[in-house]
C-alpha cells in the first residue's frame, strides 16, 4: 500500500481526473446493468454468469499487456538475457493464436462451459508456475501453457454468450463482453506498474484468487452447454496449430529478426539462426503452405459431410464471412496503437510506468461508458459497430493532432476516452454481427474462427505499427540531428541506438549535457512517430468501416427474427 500511496501522492491531478472518470463510467455501466437485470430480464442468473465469462476474458487479455510493464524487473531478478525476455513476452501470444481453431471445435464437441472451466484450471495452474519460476526457462514454459489456457477461454466465452442470450439481450451481453476486452487491455499496464512496486511475481500470483472466483461463478451461474457428437480432425488440428503458430510468430518477430534477411540471430536452446534468409520469411512460407493444406483438407471433409475441424461452409454465411473481414481490420487498427503509445508517454513525456497506466484508464472508462449506453440504444448491432469505428478513428485522429513533447494529460485523456467509447461499441457488436446467423451446433467453430481473425489482426496490427513507429522514429531523428550539423554517420548511429532501445535511452541522454539536445530531438521524433502511427491506425479503422458496407443490414437487425436453431443442453 505504501507504493500505491506514493504513486497517488506523486500524481494527484492525474489520479483525481481518472477517479472522476471511473466513477462516472461505473455509474453509467451499473445503471445499464440494473436496467437490464431488473426490467429486461426475468432472471439475473444469466447476467451473473456473463460477469464470470467477461472476467475470464479480462484475465487473459490483461496477461497479454501486463508483461510489457514487468519485463524489466523480471530481467533483473532472474538474470536473463534479451532472447529469453523476448520469449517471455511472446510465447503466450503464439500459443494462444495457434490453438484457437482446435479449442473452438472442442467447444462444440464437449460443451462450451466444460472447455471454459478446463481453460481456467490450466490458466490458474500455469499462473502458479509462472509466479514461482526460479529461472527464465520455466517461466517461458509457463507462458506457453498459459497461452493454451487462454485459447480455451476466449472462443468458449463467445460461444457461451451467443448461446445464453437471445434478441436484444444478446447485443447487450456482447456490449459487456466487448467493453471488458477494451478495459482489460488498458488496465494491464496500470496493474503491472503498480504490482511491479511489490514484486513482478504478483502479476501472475494475482491470477490465482481471480481464477477461483471466476470458476465458482461459472459453475453456479452458467448452465451445462449443448454439445454435438463427433471427433476432432487430428491431422487438421496439427496443420492449424503449425500454420497459425508460424503466422503468429512471423508477425510478432518480423521487426526483431528481419522480414527477408536475418538481421538479429534467433536463439532457441542451443540452436542459433544467425545468417541467410530470415526465420520470419521461412515462417511465412511454412504458414502459407500449411494453411493451404489445412484449407484443402477442411473443404474436402466438408464436401463429404465428414467432420472438419473448421467447417469452411460457414464462410458462405454473408454476415459471418464479411464480419470476420471487419474484425481483421479492427484488430489492425485497435491493438497497434496500444503497443506504441506507452513508449511515447514514458520517454517523450517523462511519465512513469504508473502514470502511463493511469493515462490508459481513460480508454477503459470510455469502453465502460459505451457498454452502459448501449443497453438503452435501439440501433442495430451493425449500426453500433459503425458508430464505434467512427469514434475510434476520431479519437486516434485527435491523438495524432495533439501528439507533441508537451501534450497535456487532459487532452490525451479526452482522445483516449473517445477512442475507448468507440472500442466499447465496435469490439462488442462486431462479434454479435459475426455470430448472429451461425447455427448453434457450429457456435464453437464460429467462435474459434472469429477469435483467430481477431488475434491475427491484432498481431498484424502490432507488427505493422511497431515497424512503422520505429522506422519513423529513426528517420525523423536522423533528419533532425543532421539538420543541426551532426555528421551523417553519427546521426545514423545515434538514431539507431534510440530506435533499438525503444526510446528507453532518452532519459540517460537527457541527463548528460553533451547529449541533452539529442534527447530533445529524440522526444520530438517520437511524437512524430506517434502522430503518423495514429493516422495510420485511423485509416485502418476507416477501412473496417468501409468493409461493413458489405454486410447486409437485414442480417443483423434487432436479433429476434434471426435466431439460430438451438439445442437442449446435454449435462456433462
Amino acid at each position: 500500500m505504501r507504493a500505491l500511496s506514493r504513486g497517488l501522492t506523486t500524481y494527484p491531478d492525474h489520479f483525481t481526473f481518472a477517479a472522476k472518470l471511473t466513477t462516472f463510467a461505473t455509474k453509467v455501466y451499473l445503471s445499464g446493468v440494473i436496467l437490464v437485470g431488473t426490467v429486461k430480464s426475468p432472471s439475473l442468473r444469466p447476467w451473473l454468469g456473463l460477469i464470470a465469462v467477461s472476467l475470464g476474458v479480462a484475465l487473459i487479455v490483461v496477461d497479454i499487456t501486463i508483461v510489457n510493464v514487468i519485463l524489466a524487473p523480471i530481467i533483473d531478478d532472474l538474470a536473463i538475457g534479451s532472447v529469453e525476455a523476448q520469449w517471455i513476452q511472446e510465447s503466450y501470444a503464439i500459443a494462444f493464436a495457434a490453438l484457437l481453431l482446435i479449442t473452438g471445435r472442442l467447444c462444440d464437441l464437449h460443451g462450451a462451459r466444460k472447455i471454459f472451466l478446463i481453460g481456467l484450471v490450466v490458466f490458474g495452474v500455469t499462473s502458479v508456475v509462472a509466479a514461482i519460476a526460479p529461472n527464465g526457462g520455466l517461466l517461458i514454459l509457463a507462458r506457453f501453457l498459459q497461452g493454451t489456457g487462454g485459447a480455451m477461454i476466449l472462443p468458449t466465452s463467445l460461444a457461451l454468450v451467443n448461446a445464453t442470450f437471445t434478441g436484444k439481450a444478446r447485443g447487450q451481453a456482447f456490449a459487456i463482453w466487448g467493453s471488458t476486452i477494451g478495459a482489460a487491455a488498458a488496465v494491464g499496464p496500470l496493474l503491472g506498474g503498480w504490482l511491479a512496486d511489490f514484486s513482478w511475481r504478483w502479476a501472475f500470483g494475482i491470477n490465482i484468487p481471480l481464477v477461483a472466483a471466476i470458476t465458482a461463478g461459472a459453475l453456479f451461474f452458467l448452465p451445462a452447454s449443448p454439445r454435438t457428437a463427433g471427433r476432432i480432425d487430428g491431422p487438421g488440428g496439427v496443420l492449424s496449430a503449425i500454420g497459425l503458430g508460424s503466422l503468429a510468430f512471423a508477425l510478432i518477430e518480423g521487426r526483431t529478426h528481419g522480414w527477408l534477411i536475418t538481421t538479429e540471430p534467433l536463439s532457441i536452446g542451443g540452436f542459433s539462426w544467425s545468417a541467410g534468409p530470415s526465420p520470419v520469411l521461412v515462417a511465412f512460407l511454412v504458414s502459407a503452405l500449411v494453411l493451404l493444406a489445412f484449407w484443402r483438407r477442411q473443404a474436402a471433409l466438408g464436401r463429404k459431410n465428414d467432420e472438419p475441424l473448421m467447417d469452411v461452409r460457414l464462410l458462405s454465411i454473408p454476415s459471418f464471412r464479411n464480419g470476420n473481414v471487419v474484425t481483421l481490420f479492427v484488430g489492425l487498427g485497435e491493438f497497434g496503437i496500444i503497443a506504441v503509445m506507452p513508449l511515447w508517454l514514458q520517454f517523450a513525456l517523462d511519465y512513469s510506468a504508473f502514470q502511463a497506466g493511469l493515462a490508459l484508464v481513460a480508454l477503459a472508462v470510455g469502453s465502460f461508458c459505451a457498454s452502459g449506453a448501449s443497453f438503452s440504444m435501439t440501433a442495430s448491432a451493425l449500426t453500433q459497430v459503425r458508430i464505434g469505428l467512427l469514434l475510434e478513428a476520431a479519437g486516434l485522429v485527435m491523438l495524432g493532432l495533439i501528439a507533441a513533447t508537451d501534450s497535456t494529460w487532459w487532452l490525451i485523456a479526452i482522445a483516449l476516452c473517445i477512442y475507448g467509447i468507440g472500442v466499447g461499441f465496435a469490439t462488442a457488436q462486431v462479434t454479435n454481427v459475426i455470430l448472429v446467423d451461425v447455427p448453434a451446433e457450429s457456435a464453437g467453430q464460429g467462435s474459434g474462427i472469429q477469435s483467430a481473425a481477431r488475434e491475427l489482426g491484432a498481431a498484424l496490427g502490432i507488427a505493422v505499427l511497431t515497424t512503422l513507429f520505429f522506422s519513423t522514429l529513426a528517420s525523423s531523428l536522423r533528419d533532425r540531428l543532421t539538420s543541426t550539423g551532426l555528421p551523417d554517420r553519427d546521426a545514423e548511429q545515434l538514431s539507431a541506438v534510440v530506435s533499438q532501445s525503444a526510446g528507453s535511452v532518452i532519459p540517460s541522454l537527457s541527463n548528460a549535457p553533451q547529449t541533452a539536445a539529442a534527447a530533445d530531438a529524440a522526444r520530438e521524433a517520437m511524437a512524430t512517430a506517434l502522430e503518423v502511427s495514429s493516422y495510420v491506425c485511423a485509416g485502418m479503422l476507416f477501412l473496417a468501416l468501409a468493409a461493413t458496407l458489405f454486410i447486409a443490414p437485414r442480417t443483423v437487425g434487432a436479433g429476434a427474427e434471426h435466431e439460430p436453431a438451438r439445442q437442449e443442453p446435454t449435462p456433462h
